[in-house]
């Protein structure tokens, strides 16, 4: 569904959803996003017409809720495999930040539906900068930034979607596949880097993911895993 405008296009799937029933691949996609949601409760600002801002309804039914950072996982490498299509090399930063050259050019925001030990709904919503040429925040690029030239977001879109729907394949049969190729992404993984926890800056290094999605860091000779708002890259 292609929506001239919205605050978000996952609230949009949600209210579509609250609505009635809807079919496992529905998309919502808009190029003009004015309250777009990304991790930590950030707001994801996107220039009109120039990126790749959508949402789109899986029904992950076959994992147990325990699984569900494969799904982050899956999402995250459809998005590099995209940008490999165009040869161009990119590394997930844990957890779905997606970089080229150390900036950010995807995020992605997914948002779950449990009942009791039952995964019903996932929300995925994906931002991808594309054509956009200024940003308000240094760390954040795109791909004409990058590259220098422009790019069709149709084009990008198909290729997305398609490589969403061999990844979200490889979630339904095969979870190591999955996370071998998600490891091999790691951005920083197997590298000293500097890090800080509970105002505490230590160096370590990243080893890879435990089933719960927290993060692998090696310091001072022992593995410590962190979630999301343990831990804060420097």
């Amino acid at each position: 569904m292609d929506v001239p405008e919205c605050h978000s296009t996952n609230t949009h799937l949600a209210n579509l959803l609250g609505q009635g029933e809807l079919p496992e691949g529905a998309v919502v996609i808009t190029p003009r996003q004015t309250s777009g949601r990304g991790q930590r409760g950030n707001v994801w600002v996107t220039d009109p017409g120039k990126n790749l801002t959508l949402s789109v309804l899986l029904k992950p039914v076959f994992l147990h809720p325990r699984q569900q950072f494969y799904l982050t996982m899956a999402v995250a490498l459809a998005i590099t495999d995209t940008l490999a299509q165009w040869d161009l090399p990119s590394v997930v930063k844990w957890p779905n930040d997606i970089l080229i050259n150390e900036k950010k050019v995807a995020g992605i925001l997914i948002e779950n539906q449990i009942i009791g030990d039952r995964w019903t709904n996932a929300i995925i919503g994906i931002g991808l900068n594309v054509n956009q040429q200024h940003f308000s925040l240094p760390q954040a690029s795109s791909l004409l930034q990058i590259t220098g030239h422009t790019f069709s977001l149709e084009e990008i879109l198909n290729a997305l979607l398609l490589n969403l729907e061999v990844r979200y394949d490889h979630l339904r049969h095969s979870l190591a596949l999955l996370k071998a190729h998600y490891l091999n992404q790691l951005y920083l993984k197997n590298t000293a880097h500097e890090f800080e926890s509970a105002g505490v800056k230590f160096t370590g290094m990243i080893t890879g993911v435990d089933e719960a999605g927290r993060l692998l860091i090696l310091q001072t000779g022992q593995t410590i895993a962190y979630d999301l708002k343990e831990i804060h890259y420097l």
